[in-house]
């Protein structure tokens, strides 16, 4: 068992009888869908498609809780204000200290919440606000537990409006829904889920030695294939260019250092070749 503190995650509320429909109608996820005690991740993007903000989204005890990055939360609370107009929501950043995580307990407190991304990995992995007395400061152990399970975070595996959705699997760990309406940003990422024009994808990295994380370029066949994410020991994530790793034929390196590519099994993606490599 796992019980870590993150003190680097914050919260944002929002409620009021609006909050549902405000949020549906704003971001990635299907808000709608949501089932009690279940976090899934979401985004709120830029007009093209891009990922300005990442966070998980659950129901909280009068509306929706939303668990963020800490150094984001207040430019994000913001922007939702912004969104807000006459809209009967009230938007509120209630003082936690980060949040505990809890990875394959064999109980759970109450008040924990089940973070989806990990279930298709077969990690059962809960997290409640605040700090539990018990709880290690051990970034580099849930680092570990997000490159296992596939689970990307923004600053760590990739810079704000530098992403799209489908880039960090967001189309196929419940993060995007094809089905609602219209949201910021859903032409373009419609538009790239029916053309299947997605190119970059989240995928595992495994090296025979530790990983620098001052060499972080992915080479494959002598080109750039894209950048290395979170690290942990001889494992990592990567967002790359699935055409390139795949003309490559196990020529893969980052600086220097001969690694294998391994798609996450859930994820759907193919390194299988397609023909020629896309301009």
């Amino acid at each position: 068992m796992a019980l870590i503190h993150l003190p680097d995650r914050a919260f944002i509320t929002l409620e009021g009888e609006d909050a549902e429909a405000f949020l549906q109608n704003l971001i990635t996820t299907n808000v709608e869908g949501l089932a009690s005690g279940e976090a899934w991740p979401g985004a709120l993007l830029t007009p093209q498609g891009k990922i300005m903000f990442d966070f998980l989204v659950s129901r909280g005890p009068a509306g929706f809780l939303i668990e963020t990055h800490a150094e984001d939360r207040e430019a994000l609370a913001k922007r939702l204000m912004l969104y807000k107009l006459r809209a009967k929501v009230t938007i509120g950043t209630p003082d936690f200290d980060g949040v505990t995580v809890l990875a394959n307990a064999e109980t759970v407190p109450e008040g924990a919440i089940a973070d989806k991304r990990f279930a298709a990995s077969d990690i059962a992995l809960f997290r409640l606000p605040g700090r539990l007395d018990d709880a290690a400061d051990d970034a580099d152990a849930y680092t570990a537990l997000r490159i296992e399970a596939g689970a990307a975070e923004m600053h760590a595996d990739f810079a704000a409006e530098d992403a799209f959705p489908h880039d960090v699997l967001f189309d196929r760990n419940g993060g995007l829904n094809f089905r609602k309406g219209c949201y910021v940003g859903q032409e373009v990422v419609s538009r790239m889920q029916h053309r299947g024009t997605a190119r970059r994808r989240l995928v595992r990295l495994e090296a025979s030695e530790p990983f620098n994380t001052d060499q972080g370029t992915v080479e494959a066949g002598g080109k750039n294939a894209g950048s290395l994410g979170s690290v942990s020991g001889h494992n990592a994530m990567a967002i790359v260019r699935i055409d390139r790793i795949a003309s490559a034929a196990g020529d893969v390196s980052v600086g220097g250092i001969p690694v294998s590519v391994t798609p996450y099994a859930w994820s759907g993606v193919s390194l299988e070749p397609t023909g020629a490599e896309p301009e």
